[in-house]
């Protein structure tokens, strides 16, 4: 007796028209090259952030310092 194939399909909605989109698809995990444009577009325009706290404690060191050398608008007049 043959043995069924229990692997299973990767499926899930496309993050800007909501399509159901299988992983073989290849556009994966949007549907079409057009939405994943549009969702590029909303990255590029600003739309979305993540908003996420930065925990690195050497990336904080870095960023305190390039701000403590940045001039200030105060600086500039």
């Amino acid at each position: 007796m043959a043995k069924a194939s229990t692997s299973k399909v990767k499926a899930l909605r496309c993050p800007t028209c909501r399509t159901l989109v299988l992983e073989k698809n290849q556009d994966y995990p949007f549907c079409s090259d057009r939405c994943r444009r549009i969702d590029l577009g909303k990255w590029a325009s600003g739309d979305y952030k993540v908003s996420t706290p930065i925990q690195d404690p050497d990336l904080l060191e870095e960023l305190a310092r390039a701000n403590r050398n940045k001039p200030n608008d105060e600086d500039i007049n």
